[in-house]
Formats: C-alpha cells, sequence, structure tokens
C-alpha cells in the first residue's frame, strides 16, 4: 500500500481491471480528457457502500454493463494524488487525489454489451489492451498507480494467459 502524505483528503474509491477472455484489458479514453488519455474504470464509493458494491455499480454506471464477476481485490488500498491544477477544480477542491480499492473482473459478456453511451458519458471511445501496455496509455499522475496494479495482480494476470 502507497501512503498518503498526512492530512491530506482523499476521495474514496474503487477501480476496476476487467479482463476479456483473452486476458486483455478494458480501457476506455476520457471524454473530458482532450488528450488521447486512456483508463480502466473507476468511480467514487457512495456514503455507506460497500467498496465491491460500488465497483459493480461503477462498472455498469459506466460502461453500460454488469456483466462481469469479481476475481481478486487489492489487498490494500492504493493512493494517488492529482496536479494541483485539477484539485482546486475537481470534487469542489475538497481532494489531493483519490484512496482506492480495487479489483479484477472476469468479463462474462460480449463486446456488444458494452455501451459508453451512459447518462453520464465519462468515455469517447473503449479498446481492449494488453496489461503490459496500461502504464503507457494512462495520464502521467496514475502511472505509477497502474506499474502497482500490475505488480499486485500479476499472478491473476499471468493464469489468464
Amino acid at each position: 500500500m502507497n501512503r498518503p502524505p498526512v492530512g491530506a483528503a482523499y476521495r474514496p474509491g474503487v477501480g476496476m481491471m476487467l479482463l476479456n477472455a483473452a486476458g486483455l484489458v478494458f480501457v476506455a479514453q476520457r471524454a473530458d480528457n482532450p488528450g488521447p488519455a486512456w483508463q480502466m474504470p473507476q468511480g467514487g464509493i457512495d456514503p455507506g457502500e460497500a467498496p465491491r458494491a460500488a465497483a459493480l455499480r461503477e462498472l455498469a454506471e459506466e460502461i453500460g454493463t454488469d456483466r462481469a464477476e469479481i476475481i481478486a481485490e487489492s489487498r490494500d488500498w492504493h493512493y494517488y494524488d492529482i496536479p494541483d491544477e485539477l484539485a482546486r477544480t475537481l470534487w469542489g477542491g475538497r481532494y489531493r487525489g483519490q484512496r482506492q480499492r480495487w479489483y479484477v473482473l472476469r468479463y462474462l459478456g460480449t463486446d456488444a454489451d458494452i455501451n459508453i453511451d451512459t447518462p453520464h458519458r465519462e468515455f469517447i471511445a473503449w479498446r481492449w489492451l494488453e496489461p503490459e501496455r496500461l502504464p503507457e496509455v494512462i495520464v502521467p499522475f496514475k502511472r505509477n498507480l497502474y506499474k502497482a496494479l500490475l505488480a499486485e495482480f500479476a499472478a491473476v494476470l499471468i493464469a489468464r494467459e
């Protein structure tokens, strides 16, 4: 677990590493980022909501399907900081970054089940990607997080090959 600075406020959230039958990871391009930044689905935990329930809810909200089952969970919370210019405006300026519980999910649907044209659209495109390529496509401030996730879930990813 990477630890946050003392006194820093981090938004509680979840992240989902969704794997298809070929062992590829779902990534999507954010609608609010003009650059070619891709990411795995993630989102906040509602008050009183369990992280596992939040992960399944967020998956359905962001990619339009819940056709997945959780096969692994991170041992601890992962933290990342957002750039200062985002910290001043994102989430009302209350948070320095996010504290996330991550899950690996086996995708049980087909590509046709995925629909990113959701009521609160977050993504403009999506694709399946080799897991080792994740750090190449993510925004720089999340790169260390994605490397840590690849290391933590290495056994699950190898088992999928």
